[in-house]
């Protein structure tokens, strides 16, 4: 059995290792590069509960135990290593125009300003975890390659089915038929583009915007923020300390177009200097350090909120695993668990993928496409 998989971020890369783990020959086709859109560029925070009380719960859930699994056997294995570890996680408010000191309810960090106060504490080492994002999509790479999982850099421009369109035989790279048992789309919010050759929702992005620092705090929790600007505007920038002696900071959506290729993803005029302000709103010291990165990058998302992990409708051989918006890095393994288990055995034991069939909702029209 061979396996095309359209796609070289988190979902695809995890779909290659368990597939690769299952004795199948499987191939990633990637525009640009493993790890080189969102899965190279979030913040790689990870949460056991966070999806609660919600269709995500179990995936999530699963998929939290897998990320521990895998740091600790690929590891021991091959010696990979993506700055895993299990962390803390608070809440902290700051504000440009007033005094918060009221809303303190933990013990203060000596990294943050006088501004910020740490609130709450939202998450222990039991549930929650961080890791480098970038690291991880190319370990994970590394480990299905020594399964015998191959990369192929190339762009995938459409996908062959069979005379009666029931069949999906093949993708088109660079103009070139690559014949397969059964294909994966699994680009990200690139996704959207397979809505021209197969029949599935649509598939948006959500932009991000993401600052590096090289600064190492004094302690290691990851920090979720709300501060109130003299604008009088409320910002929720996330912080994420990392293994490495980095900082990574997030913040600042937005819902601008995507070009057609994602190595071209800019960021929106003035939002790294607006995430920079931020940052010197709660942590001076961090401000100040050198910028190690600034970057931005489009996050899938789907109209209900859910990804789509399953066969494509009407279509055998053909499969989608997308959409999964602020938690692909933590569902990434699950996800592949299941997509290679679904491939291979037509089952899914450790995951119900019924949430998630894209038959749930409406195809995409292509005329709508908005790329650039």
């Amino acid at each position: 059995m061979h396996v095309l998989i359209c796609g070289g971020g988190v979902i695809g890369v995890c779909t290659a290792y368990y597939l690769a783990h299952k004795g199948v020959d499987v191939t990633v086709i990637e525009r640009s590069g493993v790890a080189n859109a969102a899965s190279g560029k979030s913040g790689g925070f990870l949460a056991l509960d966070w999806c609660d009380g919600s269709e995500m719960e179990l995936l999530a859930r699963h998929s939290f135990a897998l990320h521990q699994e895998l740091a600790t056997d690929l590891g021991r294995e091959l010696q990979l290593d993506w700055g895993y570890r299990q962390v803390e996680t608070l809440s902290v408010v700051a504000s440009q125009q007033r005094d918060l000191q009221s809303l303190a309810r933990q013990s203060a960090l000596d990294w943050l300003g006088p501004a910020a106060h740490v609130h709450d504490r939202i998450g222990s080492p039991a549930t929650t975890a961080q890791l480098d994002p970038e690291r991880f999509t190319k370990g994970m790479m590394d480990a299905a390659r020594q399964k015998g999982a191959q990369v192929q850099v190339g762009t995938v421009e459409g996908i062959e089915l069979s005379e009666d369109g029931q069949l999906a035989t093949a993708a088109i790279v660079d103009g070139e038929s690559r014949p397969a048992d059964a294909l994966v789309i699994a680009m990200g919010p690139w996704s959207i583009l397979a809505c021209a050759w197969l029949p599935l929702p649509g598939i948006f992005g959500i932009k991000g915007h993401s600052t590096i620092y090289r600064f190492e705090p004094s302690s290691n929790q990851t920090l979720f923020l709300e501060i109130e600007t003299t604008e009088g505007q409320i910002e929720n920038p996330e912080v994420v300390p990392r293994a490495d002696g980095t900082t990574y900071i997030c913040g600042l959506s937005s819902q601008a177009p995507m070009p057609v290729d994602p190595a071209s993803v800019e960021s929106d005029e003035g939002a790294i200097e607006r995430l920079q302000e931020l940052t010197a709103a709660f942590s001076p010291q961090m401000a100040a350090s050198q910028v190690l990165a600034s970057q931005a990058c489009h996050r899938p998302v789907t109209e209900d909120g859910l990804p789509l992990i399953g066969a494509v409708p009407e279509v055998g051989g053909a499969y989608v695993a997308t959409g999964h918006g602020v938690w692909g890095m933590l569902n990434g393994p699950a996800t592949g668990q299941a997509m290679a288990d679904l491939i291979v055995d037509g089952s899914t034991p450790h995951v119900d993928l019924a949430p998630f069939n894209p038959g749930r909702l409406a195809r995409f029209d292509p005329d709508r496409l908005n790329l650039r």
